[in-house]
C-alpha cells in the first residue's frame, strides 16, 4: 500500500475527554508508521500546548499550530517553517470594537507570549500550559508585534453577534473559528488561514497527494481539512456540521476512533 498521511486533530479527536491517548490509538498509530504511513498533528493549540503529544507518539513530521497560522517541524532548523500574524492595526481595531459588545477577555498569542485584556485565572489554567510569558492589561497598549491568533472570550448567547461583526467588518482580513464545549471562545487568525493550508504545505514537501491523505476531527476549526483530504473522518461526537461533509464517520474519541478506522482502511492488525 502507498504511503499515507494521517493527520490528527487533538482534542476531541485524538485525545479522550481526560486529554489522553488512548493506548488502543497509540498503538495503532505506531502500526501505521511501521507500514510506512506518515503520522501529523493539525491543531488550533499553540506548539506549547501540543509538545507533550508530538513527543509521546515519537513524530518527528511537521505538526500545524494555531489551525494553521503556525507550521513548523520541532527539531529541524533547516525545515522552514510558516508564520503568519494578524496585523497589529487589524488586532487594535478588533479590540476597540469588542468595547461595544459584552465579553469575558480577550487574549493575544504571539508564539508563546500571551497577552490577556484582563487577569483571568480560570483562563490561565488554559493558556498558562508550558510556562508563557504572561501579561495582563490593555492589549492595544501593550502589545507591539503582530500576534499570531487573537482570541474572544464570550458567554455562549454573546457570540454569534460578535462572529456576525467580525464577518461583517473585518472579513477581508481575517478568519474565524469557534471552540467547542465547554469554552465560548472565538479564536481569530490572518484571513485565508486554516488547517487545510499548512497540511497541504507538509503533503507537497513529502509528495504525498491529496487522495492519500486521511484526516480526522470533530470541530468547527476542523471542515477545511476534512473537506480538503481525499478521505475526510468525523468523529462519532463531531459537531453534525462537519460529520455532514466528512466522507467517513468514525467512533467517539473516548472509544478509539481513530484506531478502528485506520485498523480498517489500512488493513492494520
Amino acid at each position: 500500500m502507498k504511503p499515507h498521511l494521517i493527520v490528527l486533530d487533538l482534542d476531541g479527536t485524538l485525545l479522550t475527554d481526560e486529554k489522553t491517548i488512548p493506548v488502543k490509538t497509540a498503538h495503532t498509530l505506531k502500526k501505521a508508521e511501521e507500514k510506512g504511513h506518515q503520522i501529523m498533528i493539525a491543531t488550533g493549540r499553540p506548539y506549547r500546548a501540543s509538545e507533550v503529544y508530538y513527543h509521546q507518539l515519537g513524530l518527528q513530521t511537521p505538526i500545524v499550530n494555531f489551525n494553521g497560522a503556525y507550521v513548523h517541524r520541532p527539531g529541524d532548523l533547516s525545515w522552514r517553517p510558516i508564520h503568519e500574524t494578524i496585523s497589529l492595526p487589524v488586532v487594535n481595531d478588533v479590540v476597540d470594537a469588542m468595547q461595544d459588545f459584552s465579553f469575558h477577555n480577550i487574549v493575544a498569542e504571539v508564539m508563546d507570549d500571551v497577552y490577556m485584556q484582563r487577569h483571568d485565572e480560570k483562563l490561565l489554567d488554559i493558556f498558562g500550559f508550558g510556562d508563557p510569558l504572561i501579561k495582563a492589561g490593555d492589549i492595544r497598549k501593550y502589545l507591539r508585534v503582530d500576534p499570531t491568533s487573537l482570541l474572544i472570550h464570550a458567554d455562549s448567547k454573546d457570540v454569534d453577534p460578535i462572529r456576525r461583526h467580525l464577518s461583517e467588518v473585518h472579513a477581508e482580513v481575517i478568519d474565524h473559528r469557534r471552540w467547542g464545549a465547554p469554552w465560548d471562545v472565538i479564536e481569530i487568525v490572518r484571513q485565508g488561514l486554516n488547517k487545510a493550508v499548512g497540511i497541504s504545505h507538509v503533503a507537497k514537501w513529502m509528495d504525498i497527494p491529496q487522495e492519500r491523505i486521511i484526516a480526522f476531527g470533530d470541530e468547527d476549526n476542523d471542515l477545511e481539512m476534512i473537506d480538503y483530504a481525499g478521505v475526510g473522518v468525523a468523529m462519532g461526537n463531531a459537531i453534525d456540521r462537519l460529520k455532514t461533509i466528512a466522507d467517513e464517520v468514525t467512533l467517539t474519541n473516548n472509544e478509539d476512533g481513530i484506531a478502528h478506522f485506520l485498523q480498517e482502511r489500512l488493513k492494520l492488525e
